[in-house]
């Protein structure tokens, strides 16, 4: 495996888009994923359209995976208290809804009877 800043490059397929190439490269460098996929993007079009491509694959091929990473499995407790905060701000949202709407309508008579003329 290479080495960038320290760190082993590997391929990252479970983050990865298409084989865990940028991934694995944001993960060794500690540059964002977005940022690294941009850059691929923007330096293909900016010249290098076989090169970067060619380079691509050659490291998806030598790159091996991250070790230990596809066996990992997500902890259910993570899982529900994520669905459950999920759930409580839309809740949250859903009050504030009613809230503007109730003191739109109530506290604006003209605006709801404008409203109405447009339905």
């Amino acid at each position: 495996m290479m080495r960038l800043r320290g760190r082993k490059f590997a391929l990252d397929r479970e983050n990865g888009k298409f084989l865990g190439v940028c991934s694995g490269i944001s993960e060794a460098t500690g540059i964002d994923a977005t940022i690294v996929r941009v850059a691929l993007v923007v330096g293909t079009l900016a010249g290098g359209w076989p090169w970067t491509v060619i380079a691509y694959f050659v490291l998806a091929f030598i790159g091996g995976a991250r070790p230990g990473r596809s066996a990992r499995r997500h902890d259910l407790s993570d899982l529900s208290s994520t669905s459950w905060e999920a759930k409580e701000r839309i809740r949250r949202l859903d009050q504030r809804m009613q809230t503007i709407e109730s003191y739109t309508l109530s506290q604006n008579s003209r605006l709801a009877d404008e409203i109405e003329r447009l339905r």
